[in-house]
């Protein structure tokens, strides 16, 4: 069981896909050329990039996924990983998975995962500290262990 979570955490996506791009202006003339625009005039001073403190862009990252409903593990990885772990328990065999049935398991692991988050961070908060240990994560497994 400690490693189907540990593989499940790890499948849970990291990037948001939010990159972002430079654009320098550009100047198509009649002949088919394409030329590249003026620079900006600055006046004196380049700008620094926005820099917010330590935590701001966590909580807002925390309220996008709250107010969200999508999946937050991709689908066809939570396929490869249902199936490989159905072919070691059951005598390396295949099975088929309707399609629905593989989406209610995954909306499962998902809301599962979730609440083990959620009830870690409180055993993290009761112990004066902001950031999940294994050792919470343990005393978790031990109090649900019942």
């Amino acid at each position: 069981m400690p490693r189907v979570l540990h593989l499940l955490t790890q499948l849970i996506s990291r990037h948001n896909g939010m990159t972002r791009t430079k654009f320098n202006a550009r100047k198509h003339t009649g002949d088919g050329r394409i030329v590249a625009g003026k620079a900006p005039r600055t006046r004196g001073r380049v700008r620094k990039p926005r820099r917010f403190r330590p935590g701001t862009v966590a909580l807002r990252q925390i309220r996008q996924y709250q107010k969200s409903t999508e999946l937050l593990i991709r689908k066809l990885p939570f396929q490869r990983f249902v199936r490989e772990v159905v072919w070691t328990l059951f005598d390396h065999k295949e099975y088929r998975f309707q399609s629905t049935a593989l989406l209610a398991l995954q909306e499962a692991a998902e809301a599962y995962l979730v609440r083990m988050f959620e009830e870690v961070n409180d055993i993290c908060i009761h112990g004066n500290r902001v950031t999940i240990q294994a050792k919470d994560m343990l005393l978790w497994k031990r109090m649900r262990l019942d």
